[in-house]
């Protein structure tokens, strides 16, 4: 559907310099690549999540895509139409890329009602490709019917909430019917519960229209809920592209796992490496990971991440269990639908999750045991 081949986009001098937050000038000057080498897919269908700190790149790739930055090399094509290919000097401007765009700013015309709010991208085409007044019309009252704003089409826009003026803005992108979507943090002026319920909303209304759509965001939580997949970004590169499980369950480097929810990282030696199962050696220990995708050498050194739900906590020790360790809990932390314990075992602080029925008090030894299915191998460096 769109494909993003080693796009690369770099600012030099006073330009490196409040661009979008994309770009940052370094201390001894020169350019400054904020996106550099970025290649994805997007298939048809598929709500695509460029996720990532502040000034990873996410929003410069998106603003590209969409035309609206020109990047330094790389190409970008939708349907086998190149939009841009720095080697042959191809870059179809923005306003003819048919690309449906929303921007963390609503952007809707205060003057105008609800209704000519989404008509304006129409009313504005050349008279040759302008629909007629019927299929606008008809066009604006579906797009006001799947937002569900067919009861404020004759309000001024002003008048409407913030979650109503965000499904605004969406069902004015949407009325031109884009080939794909292009969202730019559309819910981060939304307070915390509005946005919680919007991530569903929006992913009804993908599902229901069939659209295709990238999606930018630093929440990790938003793109876990709403992603088909994720491209997680980091320094102007891609770090790992998977579904949300697998970018949870299977970070392929550190930054994945600490970006995306919480970890605990132990470093240690290989041991043993038999098929899937590797045996590593640490300053507290020998763990045992199961299913690990890559097979490493023996003594070579590496990164164990174990996610604080897949700890179990107990105050006595389980013979058969593999992957146990001995400690005490030195904190506790009631978060209302579960209880976080930070257990020291030895030179490291391991936080466990679990059950809010199960709080045990700072002092208590206690036992702590990993599945070595849950229990993911990432590079050390």
């Amino acid at each position: 559907m769109l494909t993003v081949d080693n796009l690369v986009k770099s600012y030099g001098g006073a330009r490196g310099r409040g661009r979008g937050g994309d770009a940052a000038e370094p201390a001894g000057g020169g350019r400054v690549f904020a996106v550099g080498g970025v290649s994805f897919e997007v298939q048809d269908g598929e709500l695509f999540t460029l996720l990532g700190p502040s000034g990873c790149g996410k929003t410069t790739t998106l603003r590209s895509v969409a035309g609206l930055e020109r990047p330094d090399g790389g190409t970008i094509a939708l349907s086998q139409r190149v939009l841009f290919d720095a080697a042959r000097g191809v870059n179809v401007p923005a306003n003819r890329r048919e690309l449906g765009m929303v921007f963390q700013s609503y952007a809707i015309w205060p003057h105008m009602t609800v209704a000519k709010n989404v008509s304006f991208p129409l009313d504005i085409l050349p008279s040759s490709r302008r629909p007629s007044r019927e299929e606008i019309g008809r066009r604006v009252r579906r797009m006001l019917e799947v937002t569900e704003l067919g009861a404020y089409a004759d309000r001024s826009a002003t008048k409407l909430s913030g979650g109503q003026q965000q499904r605004l803005a969406l069902a004015r992108a949407l009325v031109i019917q884009p080939e794909v979507m292009l969202l730019d943090e559309p819910l981060s002026n939304l307070d915390a519960k509005l946005r919680e319920s919007m991530r569903f909303e929006l992913k009804r209304l993908q599902r229901e229209l069939g659209l295709t759509a990238i999606y930018v965001t630093h929440d990790q939580s938003e793109a876990l809920v709403m992603s088909s997949r994720i491209a997680v970004m980091n320094a102007g590169r891609v770090e790992q592209i998977g579904t949300p499980r697998e970018i949870y369950a299977g970070p392929a480097t550190r930054f994945v796992a600490e970006f995306i929810g919480t970890s605990n990282f132990v470093r240690g030696v290989v041991a043993s490496a038999d098929g899937d199962e590797v045996r590593v050696d640490t300053a507290d220990g020998r763990l045992l990971c199961r299913g690990a995708a890559t097979r490493p050498d023996v003594g070579s050194e590496v990164l164990l991440s174990i996610r604080p739900e897949a700890l179990s906590l107990a105050t006595d020790p389980r013979p058969d269990a593999v992957n146990q360790w001995a400690g005490e809990v030195v904190g506790r932390a009631f978060l209302g639908d579960s209880v976080d314990h930070v257990v020291r075992v030895g030179s490291l602080e391991i936080r466990t999750r679990s059950n809010p029925a199960q709080s045990v008090e700072p002092g208590t030894r206690v036992h702590l045991t990993a599945d070595p299915a849950k229990v993911t191998l990432v590079p050390a460096g």
